[in-house]
């Protein structure tokens, strides 16, 4: 098994044309003993699959480039492949707004939004407050443009309050469960491929909350007309709650590609706690705004630099 190539392959099985549900059938037992019997835990926890489409959408060898991205990420951090920034993801636009300080930018913090300044068709600045700031381009997400987006569906989220670490999690500070839907009987046709219940807990240990409280968040996609009910099974596993606050809200996605307006919508946050789909939002309003899909090679080549 070669990680490195396109022909990842054994005893005649090419896994660049290999389906994955064909490849946990038989060939992943020879690469990964006793695989085939853990599909759930490869595909939805470790591969980070929404649905079980990918077992006839994905190729085996798209399924191995992600979990090799798991592992690689465990061996360089530890005890988790993912990262979580100290003080919560506040963090993430103030380091925005530093990086934009420095290249001149302005930011402009709890700003009224009055609307868009549109001259032949295309966005030439925002309104706030009487004031107009001019621009070529606006990168917003979809509350400030109800009128070019559309609905796709719902989300419930729970925000629960804890006193102590999530039961059987070895009392970790933090970490991430994902329900699988076929596990927990979530198999609604419009919302299929977002019907898994995901899990995150952070702690005082990351800033976000006081000595000795953990901050838990349940989500999933809504398939009924009562949603807090269809957080249930993860709500359970988090044992008794201080404080447990629920809330749904629609998602919405753009009409256009924005090129026409220069109006570059983003999509609303999913159900999904490990962000992978919100990276991929961004790389896809970068590859709209900017006309070319984002090159990696050129930031990595940079951090060497400095």
């Amino acid at each position: 098994l070669s990680m490195d190539t396109l022909t990842i392959s054994s005893k005649g099985t090419t896994t660049t044309t290999l389906a994955m549900r064909s490849f946990y059938l038989g060939p992943i037992d020879l690469f990964i003993p006793g695989a085939s019997y853990h599909a759930d835990f490869i595909g939805h926890a470790i591969c980070l699959h929404q649905s079980e489409d990918y077992k006839t959408k994905c190729s085996a060898l798209d399924c191995i480039k992600r979990m090799q991205l798991y592992s690689n990420s465990l061996m360089r951090y530890g005890k988790s492949p993912y990262l979580y920034p100290l003080y919560g993801l506040g963090e993430l636009p103030q380091g925005f707004a530093r990086l934009s300080a420095v290249y001149g930018g302005t930011y402009m913090l709890n700003k009224p939004f009055d609307g868009f300044v549109m001259e032949n068709g295309k966005v030439v600045g925002v309104k706030s407050e009487g004031e107009v700031a001019r621009c070529k381009q606006v990168i917003c997400d979809p509350s400030y443009a109800p009128d070019l987006v559309r609905k796709v569906g719902r989300v419930v989220r729970a925000i629960c309050i804890l006193d102590h670490p999530i039961p059987n999690t070895a009392d970790a500070l933090s970490c991430q469960i994902i329900l699988p839907q076929n596990q927990i009987g979530r198999k609604h046709g419009i919302c299929a491929f977002r019907s898994h219940i995901y899990i995150s807990c952070v702690s005082f240990d990351h800033k976000v909350a006081a000595e000795r409280f953990f901050i838990a968040m349940v989500a999933t996609i809504v398939e009924t007309d009562n949603p807090p009910r269809e957080l249930a099974a993860g709500i359970r596993l988090l044992g008794p709650m201080k404080e447990c606050f629920v809330k749904d809200s629609d998602l919405y996605e753009p009409i256009g590609s924005g090129t026409d307006n220069q109006i570059f919508i983003s999509s609303s946050y999913d159900a999904t706690t490990h962000f992978e789909s919100t990276c991929d939002d961004v790389l896809n309003i970068y590859e709209r705004l900017m006309g070319e899909k984002f090159d990696f090679s050129k930031v990595k080549a940079r951090l060497d630099d400095e």
